[in-house]
């Protein structure tokens, strides 16, 4: 076992809701090697000019990951229920010239996304923190596109450090899929190159 699994596993609970300290580790380079973002983006086809909602961006990991690829014209709402996590992404994209990251100050029960104008609500190790997760998302329906989709990034578990350490903050893959088709949606993708996440993708059952 090298030392960074263990690293890359212990924070996530540890450092939850500890402001700059999460933020920081959170977006450290190393982060890279397992998350493997440009992979991440790639496999969701988005398009320059979509309107993406980053839910739950923490220290903007991949919120500007997600800026960079809907380009000038599309936007990227960085949602959030910390108001510190929200200024740091604010200033991070007024002192980089990011014209295209809104912030939003969510309920823990609400989104508040603009109605029926988001292509796509991207989260990442966020879904098992969210509470009564089919009505979050089958209430969350309305603020996405008629062809809009959900992709949901969150660990596995699947080995016994995960499972040691992460206390259950996890999802096994099922009960995801279960939880949103129960909301109203559909699979529409399962990628598997993610060792110690899930990354699902769904669409709305028309």
């Amino acid at each position: 076992m090298t030392h960074w699994i263990i690293l890359a596993t212990i924070p996530l609970f540890v450092f939850a809701g500890c402001g700059g300290i999460s933020r920081s580790f959170y977006n450290s380079p190393w982060r890279a090697r397992w998350q493997q973002p440009k992979v991440v983006i790639h496999s969701l086809s988005i398009k320059p000019g979509d309107h993406v909602a980053d839910l739950g961006a923490g220290g903007g990991y991949f919120t500007f990951h997600l800026a960079d690829t809907v380009g000038p014209t599309g936007k990227v709402y960085a949602v959030d229920v910390d108001k510190g996590n929200l200024d740091y992404i604010a200033q991070r994209a007024k002192e980089q010239g990011y014209t295209n990251v809104e912030t939003i100050l969510a309920k823990y029960d609400d989104p508040l996304l603009p109605q029926g104008g988001v292509d796509l609500i991207f989260t990442c190790n966020v879904y098992h923190h969210l509470q009564d997760r089919a009505d979050y998302f089958k209430s969350a329906a309305r603020y996405l596109k008629p062809d809009g989709r959900v992709a949901i990034i969150d660990l596995n578990g699947d080995s016994w450090v995960h499972r040691l350490f992460l206390f259950g903050h996890w999802t096994p893959k099922e009960t995801t899929r279960g939880e949103l088709e129960a909301a109203g949606y559909v699979l529409a993708n399962d990628f598997d190159f993610l060792t110690r996440q899930n990354f699902q993708v769904f669409k709305k059952n028309s």
